[in-house]
């Protein structure tokens, strides 16, 4: 169960992340995009899904070795196999571009998982092949070295920083081509209504520009152009 309604998730899908950080600066929330965090692959419609957090510490030689990973209880493994599915698996790396926090064989288990997606402040190995995925994958960008040449994975679920954003378990994820959005949960309902009508509004808007309007009046709308939506809206049915 992600927490949220179907009525929120339909909506978040369709909606910009640029539109959000807008409802959201609103709100009072000014800190919300990730920032170096953007899409690997090209993708139809948005990455949505409620946060699933793993937190990376910078690695120290004589605890992290490649043995390690044969231990289900790792922390990078096991946020592979428990992160549930149509969730996102959110990871701390603290900016570090240097190294991977995964590559195709952990990014293909949680796309057979049904993980609606993976986004990562720190680099991505194999990002050819990973790019070609189903699967919405965001990152700063390739990075060939493994995982423990940077990070010691440490904590799941817990409050983490990822592109300079703090995410809390369960935030509501979104992302699409111009990066990722951090919905905090309590916001995210309310949000996706206002987020829908915005867009709707702004595209008839829109087609004015498109028509010769003059911004002033028309963007933003003065009461005279709200009452010309909402007679255009009404003539819609």
């Amino acid at each position: 169960m992600s927490g949220f309604s179907e009525d929120c998730l339909a909506r978040m899908r369709r909606v910009s992340t640029a539109t959000l950080t807008t409802q959201l600066f609103k709100r009072g929330l000014r800190n919300v995009f990730m920032r170096g965090v953007r899409p690997l692959g090209t993708y139809e419609g948005n990455l949505v899904g409620p946060a699933f957090t793993l937190r990376n510490i910078p690695a120290r030689e004589d605890l992290d070795v490649v043995e390690g990973f044969a231990n289900p209880e790792h922390p990078q493994r096991k946020a592979i196999e428990t992160v549930p599915p149509g969730h996102v698996l959110v990871v701390d790396c603290r900016g570090e571009t240097g190294a991977a926090s995964g590559g195709e064989i952990l990014t293909t288990r949680l796309l057979k998982r049904g993980v609606a997606g993976l986004v990562s402040d720190g680099g991505i190995r194999d990002s050819a092949p990973i790019a070609k995925l189903p699967m919405p994958v965001f990152c700063a960008g390739p990075a060939a070295p493994l995982n423990l040449v940077a990070h010691h994975a440490t904590e799941l679920q817990v409050p983490i920083g990822c592109g300079g954003v703090a995410v809390y378990p369960g935030d509501l994820i979104v992302g699409d081509a111009d990066g990722v959005v951090v919905v905090p949960a309590h916001l995210a309902e309310q949000v996706a209504i206002d987020a829908d009508e915005q867009e709707k509004l702004e595209a008839w808007v829109l087609g004015r520009i498109q028509d010769g309007a003059r911004l002033p009046g028309t963007y933003p709308p003065n009461a005279e152009t709200r009452a010309a939506y909402e007679a255009w809206k009404v003539a819609q049915g």
